[in-house]
């Protein structure tokens, strides 16, 4: 997800192009997406840029993206979770089900990224999902979870898969600036964290024909 590439918050048309510059075919994002007032233009012209397909009314953007690869079709669909979240948004089960069934025309390959707050919302979503699309990856709380699987239907899940950005931080933000916060319970601008960095990520191996996962591997490095 790339909805705090701008400094930590939001995504802009600068930081987006420099990520499809390295070789990214899909930036998702999440509840971050709104927060820099730039993305209103560039998501509308930049369809590698895909918002949580639950967003009521018709905010510009879409939901999901199919890629072609290898002849054949590959399927991502970006959704948010509403525990703990935001409680406006349209029911991501629902949509994310009806995406499915549309997208699952064209592309044998089907991603889910599900950015939520609650492990019990994500979990669901993976059951809810297993049989129907290849993965669940589970975004939002910055800190990779030790729980990847193959369900029994062939999906692969995670509960999140973590951050890339500064390890001396909390969830990437100054450990200063948070604990001053909590201590004080006093609005504080936050800022990026320097020095040290993480790369999290998994890597998933999939049956192109029929959309099953085999495997699904944690990947987690540090300086």
């Amino acid at each position: 997800t790339g909805d705090v590439l701008a400094g930590g918050i939001g995504l802009t048309r600068e930081t987006g192009d420099e990520v499809f510059s390295l070789g990214v075919d899909v930036i998702t994002m999440g509840n971050h997406v709104w927060d820099k007032r730039e993305i209103l233009e560039y998501i509308a012209e930049e369809p590698r840029v895909i918002r949580p397909i639950n967003y009521p009314g018709n905010p510009p953007g879409n939901g999901s993206i199919v890629l072609h690869v290898r002849d054949h079709g590959v399927a991502v669909i970006n959704a948010a979770g509403r525990v703990f979240n935001s409680a406006h948004l349209d029911c991501p089960f629902r949509r994310v089900s009806e995406e499915v069934e549309a997208v699952g025309k064209s592309a044998s390959v089907i991603i889910v990224d599900f950015h939520a707050e609650a492990t019990s919302e994500k979990v669901a979503m993976g059951w809810y999902l297993d049989r129907r699309v290849t993965a669940v990856i589970g975004t939002h709380t910055h800190v990779q979870t030790a729980d990847e699987t193959i369900l029994p239907g062939g999906t692969a899940y995670i509960t999140d898969v973590g951050m890339t950005g500064p390890y001396h931080s909390v969830i990437g933000i100054r450990t200063d600036l948070v604990i001053s916060r909590f201590l004080s319970q006093m609005p504080t601008k936050f800022e990026v964290a320097r020095g040290p960095r993480q790369f999290s990520a998994v890597l998933i191996d999939a049956d192109e024909n029929t959309g099953k996962a085999r495997r699904i591997s944690r990947i987690f490095m540090r300086e």
